[in-house]
C-alpha cells in the first residue's frame, strides 16, 4: 500500500498501515494517528516488559518511560523504512534491561567465554533449524506452567524465549535487538530450553511424590 497523500487525512484510521499512521504523525502531528499506534500494539509492548520484570508498578513506569521516549525520538532517530513496532520493542527491551541492571540482576554472559578456544560458550551450539525442532518438543506444556518456569529463567535467557515464541521474531531480529550474534541468540534459546526441561521434571517429579 503506498503512503497516501497527507494533505487529507483520512478518518478510517484501523484500515492504515503502521508506516501510514507514523508518516501522519510525523508531518501532522495526526494525534489520532498516534492513538492508533499505540492502541495497536501497546498490550504487546507492556506483555513483554511485565514478562521480565513481575511487577506491574514498574512496568507501568517502563511502560511510560517507553512511549515517552517514542514520541520524543521519531522526528530524529526513527528510519520509516523500517518497521516501527521493531524500532519501538528495541526502546522498550533497552529502558527495561537498563533497569535491570540497575538492580544488579543483570547476568553477564561473558563468563562463558572459553579462553582456549577463544569461541563463546554459545557460538558452539546446534543452528537454528535444530533449536526449533527442540522448541517444539520442549515448549509443549501448560501456558500457566510455562509462564511460571520462563519467569524464572535468567534474564537473556527469558528476553529470547519471549521474543521467540510470543513475538515470534526470526532470530535474526532477536539478534539485532538484543545487540548480539545470532549464534548467541541460538545458544541462549538452547540453554533456556534445556534450563525450562530441568523445571518441569522437578515439577512433575514433586507431583507424583505428593500423589
Amino acid at each position: 500500500m503506498k503512503l497516501m497523500n497527507t494533505d487529507f487525512i483520512p478518518s478510517n484510521y484501523e484500515q492504515m498501515e503502521d508506516k501510514e499512521l507514523v508518516h501522519l504523525f510525523r508531518k501532522k502531528d495526526d494525534q489520532l494517528a498516534f492513538r492508533e499506534l499505540m492502541n495497536r500494539h501497546q498490550s504487546k509492548i507492556y506483555s513483554y516488559i511485565f514478562s521480565m520484570i513481575q511487577n506491574r508498578e514498574i512496568a507501568n513506569d517502563i511502560f511510560q518511560e517507553t512511549f515517552t521516549k517514542v514520541i520524543t525520538k521519531m522526528d530524529d532517530t526513527y528510519n520509516e523504512q523500517g518497521k516501527w513496532i521493531a524500532w519501538v520493542m528495541r526502546i522498550a527491551h533497552n529502558a527495561t534491561i537498563d533497569y535491570i541492571r540497575k538492580q544488579k540482576r543483570f547476568v553477564d554472559v561473558s563468563s562463558s567465554y572459553d579462553k582456549e578456544s577463544k569461541t563463546d560458550f554459545y557460538d558452539r551450539l546446534p543452528d537454528e533449524d535444530s533449536i526449533d525442532q527442540h522448541e517444539k518438543l520442549e515448549l509443549d506444556e501448560s501456558t500457566e506452567s510455562l509462564l511460571k518456569h520462563i519467569s524464572n529463567l535468567p534474564e537473556e535467557q527469558r528476553t529470547v524465549v519471549m521474543l521467540r515464541h510470543y513475538y515470534e521474531m526470526p532470530f535474526k531480529e532477536i539478534a539485532e535487538l538484543t545487540d548480539v550474534s545470532i549464534n548467541t541468540a541460538l545458544g541462549r534459546m538452547r540453554y533456556a530450553l534445556i534450563n525450562l526441561r530441568k523445571m518441569f521434571d522437578e515439577e512433575h517429579e514433586k507431583e507424583s511424590n505428593n500423589v
